[in-house]
C-alpha cells in the first residue's frame, strides 16, 4: 500500500519510485529466466532508429548503440506472468488508478554495456493510446540503474499535458527534441528490485549505459480495463484482469465460440 505522500507525489508529477519492492532472492529468479528469453526469444537489434540520434549521441555511439527488447513475456514465461500479479505491484497500482485493474503488456528493455542505447523523450500513449489516463507502467529493475548506465529520466508534472503529437520520421515515435530536452528532466536511478510506477502520458526517456554493465529492466502496464485503447500495441486484444472485475460498456460483449 502506498503512503497519502507518495499517492500526492504521483498525482503532482506523473510517476514514482517504490524502492526495494522485490526481494534479491526474487530478482536472482527473474534473472535467470531472462537468460532464457534473452536466448530463445529476445531481439538483440531493437535499438530505436530515427534522426533523433543525432542529438542524442555521438557519431561513435550512434554506430555501435544497442538494445535487447520484447514484448509480451508473460506469454512465455509463467515466471513473468505471475509476477506481473504480484499483490506487492498491483497494490500500488490500484492505489494510483482504482480497484479495477488489467494487464495490458510486458516489454523487456536490455541496454548492453558501453554501448546501450538511449531513449528519445516520449510518452508511452503514442505507442499504445488510450482514452483516459489511468493506465500506469511499471517498470522492474532487474538490475541498477545509476545516471550512467541510462536510467529513467522524467519531466515532472508533464502528465498534466495530455496526449502530445509525436514525430516519426521513418522510426519510433518521439518528442522534437529542440522542445524537449533531458535539461528538463528529472533523474531516478534505481537498485535492483526497485519499481517506478509512471503515467502513460509523462514524458519521459533515458540516456545511453555507459557502464560494464548490463541496464536490465521490464515494463509492466496496468490499466483500468474501462479505459478504451485507441491505437498501438495489444490494440482490441483482452488481458487478464489482476484486480476486481472488468463491467460490461456498450460496444463491448462477451466472447464466445
Amino acid at each position: 500500500m502506498l503512503t497519502s505522500e507518495q499517492k500526492v507525489f504521483y498525482q503532482i508529477n506523473g510517476y514514482l519510485h517504490v524502492k526495494g519492492l522485490i526481494s534479491p532472492q526474487e530478482q536472482k529468479e527473474l534473472s535467470d529466466e531472462l537468460d532464457w528469453i534473452f536466448t530463445d526469444w529476445a531481439n538483440h537489434e531493437a535499438a530505436w532508429q530515427g534522426p533523433w540520434r543525432e542529438k542524442y549521441m555521438t557519431e561513435e555511439e550512434h554506430t555501435e548503440a544497442k538494445l535487447v527488447a520484447m514484448n509480451d513475456m508473460h506469454l512465455y514465461s509463467d515466471r513473468w506472468n505471475r509476477i506481473t500479479g504480484d499483490p506487492r505491484i498491483v497494490d500500488c497500482v490500484s492505489d494510483l488508478i482504482g480497484p479495477n485493474l488489467e494487464l495490458h503488456h510486458t516489454t523487456l528493455h536490455a541496454k548492453p554495456p558501453e554501448t546501450g542505447s538511449p531513449f528519445p523523450l516520449h510518452q508511452d500513449n503514442a505507442f499504445f493510446g488510450h482514452a483516459r489516463n489511468t493506465y500506469v507502467d511499471a517498470i522492474l529493475h532487474i538490475d541498477a540503474a545509476p545516471e550512467e548506465a541510462g536510467c529513467l529520466r522524467f519531466i515532472p508534472g508533464s502528465h498534466k499535458q495530455g496526449p502530445l503529437p509525436h514525430l516519426r520520421n521513418g522510426g519510433a515515435p518521439h518528442l522534437s527534441p529542440d522542445k524537449f530536452q533531458f535539461s528538463d528532466t528529472v533523474a531516478v536511478p534505481a537498485e535492483s528490485g526497485d519499481v517506478v510506477f509512471f503515467c502513460l502520458w509523462t514524458i519521459h526517456g533515458s540516456d545511453i549505459n555507459r557502464t560494464g554493465f548490463w541496464r536490465r529492466v521490464v515494463r509492466i502496464g496496468y490499466r483500468d480495463p474501462s479505459n478504451p485503447q485507441v491505437d498501438g500495441h495489444a490494440l482490441g486484444r483482452l488481458g487478464w484482469i489482476v484486480r476486481g472485475r472488468r463491467f460490461k460498456r456498450d460496444g463491448v460483449s462477451g466472447r464466445v465460440r
